[in-house]
């Protein structure tokens, strides 16, 4: 029975392989016997365009589709709305209905920003979205998308992404302190950082169970444990990237939101509350300082091998 049900894994199309979670999630489902990952970036399969998608759904014939594709310009989303809605919003409406038509479970990513932020205690899944700008709204509207076509699916909301790959806080925080005598940080800011490898592996261990029969569809929330500000995170960075480079910024200098200069409003807390994820699924958090430790490493591994070769 066990080599049975090994020979026959569960064949996951990934939408947006080229993001930061979409790029590990890809490399976790390589490394899994469970599963077959077929890959798509957003220049190979335009999730808007219905008639390509149609065709790469019945081409894969997936047990899954994962979609960690969208806009996440929070600034750019104000000038640009239609884009910005064209992407998470429209997007999603295609994706859930043609996924319905074929009988497809769908994974889709969604955000902390579809909540105000005026929890300092965090976001349970029940609370009342209120998004405050454009990107938070779109994100919401996808994920409202979802739920009304689509009875098969998991939402899962994510906040503060970390990675070696992409653009991310923790790589612009890199760029300034190269560039900087001083870098500024919000310290009125709360949240969880998250790293992109461990958002695949929850969704690896999630789907696992719902191919397994587990009925646990709906809204989830996943973020690393411990509560920081953008002050708190970007002192981390630096002082685990220290270890590998002298930085020509000498202070981090903490600083309200509205310091920035930028008029977009942001949620004062992204802190997300995960114990029903917990509870469904048995998935526990885990602290994204130790993972940060793991990024920074692989982010200096290249150089690291190069300083070593004789």
């Amino acid at each position: 029975m066990l080599k049975a049900f090994i020979s026959q894994p569960a064949k996951l199309l990934i939408i947006g392989a080229d993001s930061q979670i979409g790029y590990f999630l890809n490399l976790a489902a390589q490394a899994d016997a469970f599963y077959i990952p077929v890959p798509f970036s957003d220049a190979e399969l335009d999730i808007n365009d219905r008639q390509a998608l149609e065709q790469r759904l019945d081409e894969v014939q997936p047990d899954y589709v994962i979609n960690t594709s969208g806009y996440n310009d929070v600034d750019q989303a104000e000038r640009d709305p239609d884009e910005c809605y064209r992407r998470n919003t429209k997007a999603v409406e295609t994706l859930a209905a043609c996924c319905a038509a074929r009988d497809i479970a769908v994974l889709h990513l969604s955000s902390d920003y579809v909540f105000d932020g005026h929890y300092a205690s965090g976001y349970a899944e029940s609370d009342e979205a209120k998004p405050l700008g454009v990107y938070g709204d779109s994100k919401w509207r996808g994920e409202e998308a979802l739920r009304q076509q689509l009875e098969r699916h998991l939402i899962l909301r994510v906040s503060w992404v970390f990675s070696p790959v992409g653009d991310n806080y923790m790589q612009r925080a890199l760029r300034q302190a190269r560039q900087q005598d001083v870098i500024d940080a919000a310290d009125d800011r709360r949240g969880c950082p998250t790293s992109a490898a461990d958002i695949a592996r929850v969704i690896i261990a999630m789907l696992k169970q719902v191919h397994n029969g587990a009925d646990v569809w709906g809204t989830y929330h996943y973020c690393g444990a411990e509560v920081t500000s953008r002050y708190g995170f970007s002192e981390a960075v630096l002082a685990a990237a220290g270890q590998f480079e002298e930085f020509r910024a000498q202070e981090i200098r903490a600083v309200t939101s509205k310091d920035y200069g930028t008029d977009t409003e942001r949620p004062a807390s992204s802190v997300l509350v995960c114990k029903k994820l917990l509870n469904a699924f048995g998935i526990r958090q885990i602290p994204w300082r130790h993972e940060l430790i793991s990024v920074v490493k692989t982010l200096y591994q290249p150089v690291a091998e190069q300083d070593a070769q004789p």
